[in-house]
């Protein structure tokens, strides 16, 4: 038994040792290309650089060893493990993030995807020429909530390419298949500043109506984007394997314990991104209802709908920071302190998984509330350390905003977000081993 214990210290020791060593890199990225293998499927809000998370899953783990991302987003931490000959695993509550991540980490035969591209595409003309059963299909598929929703963001040539589209990858029998172009027409959705749709700034989760928005034609955009996709996959060695990927909360994750190697992870941001309200856009079209939507949003972490609030139960640091700030604003300090509590349930299911000495790897941005730095990382520092964590070292990263997706200026106002969001702090953590 302290034969044990010596050899779990020593790896404690040693995990602590690399993980200081990689810490004095300078992570900044910014003129390597992140749109290699299947990382370009699909705008996603704040993605981190695949670089990032592929240095630490090349340094602290070795080929074949189980690569964790609780909150993976659109699964950027996968393909790089995947990449790297590693086991990956990733869970996320959001339908679409489950859906784009699914997608970029399967081996898919570009074969067959272009011969199903090219049946798909056959009968999207039958459908699209029926007018009259279009029209017909609009009317009954929605709900008068979620019409009023897509009339207001869509114009009705844009609704009947859509709608034709969506009939069309319905006829597809192979649900992975069926899968790959439900994000394809996503992707054409969800964009940085083009896109389908009547909205400016969907990529960045800050969509507004812009009446002078001429909407891209929906089907030569879904032809040309699942034809780029096809090559991406083509020109990509198949994975060793393909990732397990849960529609699960990271506050309850669907795996054994001291299972994991490794894990890297960057949560959402405090009272900052609302991933959902740019989701919906294309969710709306794959049959999911705006009403469950608003429910799923407000389960989310970082969600501005209060759930609990127990000031006591949080330590030291974070509970100073949420009275100084109830000080300035009461509901926003209920928000962040529901925040600091759901991430402390969340570090804690990450030390669960996690195998003794192994790392925990923790991307976090800064948040400004009401003029207040909230100091996120500091209190996901001290929440770790309660968790059950030794906390190696906390590394800042300066972001290239354009290219991390973060929230921009509307018009030539900027805004409070863009004002406060210019960079990030790595959380280098290892798990203690029990007493």
């Amino acid at each position: 038994m302290k034969a044990a214990r010596s050899q779990a210290s020593n790896l404690v020791h040693s995990t602590a040792e690399a993980l200081a060593g990689l810490l004095k890199s300078p992570f900044e990225f910014h003129s390597q290309s992140s749109s290699y293998s299947t990382h370009s499927f699909h705008a996603y809000a704040a993605k981190f650089p695949p670089q990032l998370p592929r240095v630490f899953i090349e340094e602290l783990t070795e080929p074949g060893e189980v690569v964790l991302d609780p909150m993976m987003g659109s699964g950027t931490t996968l393909v790089e493990a995947l990449l790297c000959g590693r086991r990956a695993i990733g869970c996320d509550l959001d339908p679409l993030a489950v859906k784009i991540g699914r997608s970029k980490c399967r081996n898919y035969d570009p074969d067959e995807l272009q011969h199903s591209l090219k049946d798909l595409l056959a009968s999207l003309f039958q459908i699209f020429w029926d007018s009259p059963g279009l029209k017909q299909e609009l009317k009954n598929r929605f709900s008068a909530p979620d019409k009023k929703f897509i009339d207001y963001w869509f114009l009705p040539h844009t609704q009947r390419e859509l709608m034709a589209l969506v009939l069309s990858i319905e006829q597809e029998s192979n649900p992975d298949l069926r899968e790959f172009f439900e994000v394809v027409l996503s992707s054409i959705i969800v964009t940085k500043s083009g896109g389908v749709s009547c909205a400016r700034d969907l990529a960045h989760t800050r969509p507004h109506l812009d009446k002078t928005k001429t909407p891209r034609e929906a089907i030569s955009q879904f032809e040309a984007k699942a034809r780029k996709m096809i090559r991406a996959l083509a020109e990509r060695e198949p994975f060793p394997s393909e990732a397990e990927i849960y529609l699960s909360d990271a506050r309850k994750l669907p795996l054994a314990e001291d299972s994991v190697d490794l894990i890297v992870t960057s949560p959402p941001y405090a009272n900052a991104i609302d991933y959902m309200r740019a989701h919906k856009f294309s969710l709306a079209w794959l049959g999911q209802k705006m009403s469950d939507l608003s429910e799923k949003r407000s389960t989310y972490i970082g969600s501005e709908k209060i759930r609990r609030h127990a000031l006591e139960e949080l330590p030291e640091k974070a509970r100073q920071v949420v009275k100084k700030l109830a000080e300035l604003d009461a509901k926003k300090a209920k928000i962040l302190g529901q925040y600091y509590l759901d991430m402390d349930q969340v570090l804690a299911e990450m030390n669960r998984v996690l195998k003794p000495g192994r790392a925990a790897i923790v991307v976090v941005g800064t948040s400004t509330m009401r003029g207040m730095d909230v100091e996120t990382h500091l209190c996901l520092a001290e929440l770790s350390r309660r968790q059950g964590f030794q906390v190696v070292g906390i590394k800042e990263r300066k972001l290239d905003r354009n290219r991390r997706m973060m929230p921009a200026r509307f018009k030539s106002k900027i805004s409070s977000i863009e004002n406060r969001m210019h960079e990030e702090y790595i959380l280098a953590l290892v798990k203690e081993t029990p007493r």
